[in-house]
């Protein structure tokens, strides 16, 4: 009986972490949402550059920082997936394009060992940040006229967006599975002859 729980518990925390992995392995992000000083409105940005992976901004592992006193004008970044039809709220973090640095806020509906915590940004982002960031920015047509920045594609504000929760679904689905499992498992006697 033992023997069995310890299975059906093995089998459900593989499937958990085969979901987890499956999760991340699609491939980062569907889009970026970008707040700044120097921005009026939010600006959204699917450039695959910044979308492809959760170290884009830094390597978490490897680049913690301590704090800087004054680390500049900085960029609030909150990336986003695409469940079914909904907008999914993934992180946040902090850009400093000007010092390098990135404040990693964290996971929205969870947590990590990273969130809290300065880190060095990744040297090569900054072009592909302000490439990215002025691509989605219209152009002014007229010096005596400026235009107001606005983004190509208006979104929901932050607040609005709606935010499941990723982490309590694959933790959900995981201990459903661990339960059919376990009963499976009980239910099929060995027949004793």
């Amino acid at each position: 009986m033992f023997s069995r729980i310890r299975t059906a518990f093995g089998l459900a925390l593989l499937l958990s972490l085969l979901t987890s992995m499956t999760v991340f392995a699609k491939g980062g992000f569907s889009f970026i949402t970008i707040i700044g000083a120097d921005l009026k409105d939010v600006v959204r940005v699917t450039d695959k550059s910044l979308t492809i992976s959760f170290f884009a901004f830094a390597n978490f592992y490897e680049d913690r920082a301590d704090a800087p006193s004054d680390p500049g004008v900085g960029y609030e970044i909150t990336r986003y997936y695409i469940d079914g039809k909904s907008e999914i709220v993934f992180d946040q973090l902090h850009y400093y394009p000007e010092t390098g640095f990135v404040f990693y806020d964290g996971i929205v509906n969870g947590d990590s060992e990273y969130d809290g915590e300065w880190y060095t940004a990744d040297p090569e982002i900054k072009t592909v940040f302000e490439s990215a960031l002025t691509a989605q920015i219209k152009p002014v047509t007229s010096a005596s006229q400026p235009q107001s920045v606005k983004p190509i594609e208006q979104v929901q504000p932050i607040a609005q967006v709606p935010q499941a929760q990723p982490f309590t679904t694959i933790v959900a689905v995981s201990a459903g599975l661990a339960v059919i499992l376990v009963f499976a498992y009980w239910r099929r006697k060995p027949s004793v002859q």
